[in-house]
């Protein structure tokens, strides 16, 4: 499975980022992968050649550039809840300097540089994201809807405005089928039916639910949070979406 690191120009400078592709000659569906707050890291590069292993071009980028190349802080093997406090102390000003306006100015280079890739055909693209990546993902769909046909958020803050800043900022001109994780530590049952009505009333097509017994982070083989099962489930949802709305996928 052919991978590189590669410099994405943008508006501020230049994103690192890590790609995954087949390694047969074809051209093939690009999708981009957000990280979730820790950012690009072994799991990552393992979730994004095991995409590129069902006939995708895998596009990681590091979303903090802006502080330096990944990792931007030093971080251990293993995330665990003893260390995650001061990680965040960290991480959460970059987190807090990355603006609307940034999120939208690096989804246009993101994308026009994936699309503009060898290896990828010429047809439309899905992005995908974990947690702060899965809130990034869906404000990137939006914004390119005759681009973006497949969109989906794992753990992702997507509610953290209620229905209304939902609908006004993340739905709002989106086309692409979307599918939305949650941790049951993240939704409440009430919670997710009222994203659920703001999405059937954006006309979206979409499939949004809780996965049982989950926590937060749940697809991260690297924290506590993971659960084997539920990364299983995420592959089992992802992998039919990006089939019924990519050519060739």
């Amino acid at each position: 499975m052919p991978t590189k690191t590669l410099l994405i120009p943008t508006e501020d400078g230049r994103a690192d980022a890590f790609a995954a592709h087949p390694d047969d000659g074809e051209r093939h569906p690009g999708v981009l992968m957000y990280p979730d707050g820790f950012g690009v890291r072994p799991v990552l590069r393992e979730m994004a050649r095991e995409l590129a292993g069902h006939g995708y071009y895998v596009l990681v980028p590091n979303i903090f550039y802006r502080h330096g190349p990944a990792p931007v802080i030093e971080l251990p093997e293993h995330i665990g809840e003893e260390v995650r406090p001061a990680i965040f102390d960290r991480l959460m000003p970059m987190i807090e300097a990355h603006s609307t306006e940034r999120v939208l100015s690096d989804a246009d280079a993101y994308l026009r540089f994936l699309t503009a890739r060898s290896e990828v055909g010429a047809g439309p693209v899905a992005v995908t994201g974990y947690c702060i990546g899965g809130l990034l993902a869906m404000r990137t769909a939006a914004a390119h809807p005759g681009q973006v046909a497949a969109v989906a958020g794992f753990h992702g803050p997507v509610a953290v405005d209620g229905p209304e800043g939902l609908h006004r900022r993340l739905l709002s001109g989106l086309t692409a089928e979307v599918h939305l994780a949650h941790a049951e530590t993240d939704l409440t049952p009430e919670a997710l039916a009222e994203l659920n009505r703001a999405l059937d009333a954006a006309g979206v097509a979409h499939t949004s639910e809780i996965y049982p017994g989950t926590v937060h982070g749940f697809t991260m083989s690297d924290t506590d949070a993971f659960s084997p099962s539920a990364l299983q489930r995420h592959w089992d949802r992802l992998l039919p979406l990006l089939g019924r709305t990519l050519a060739n996928g």
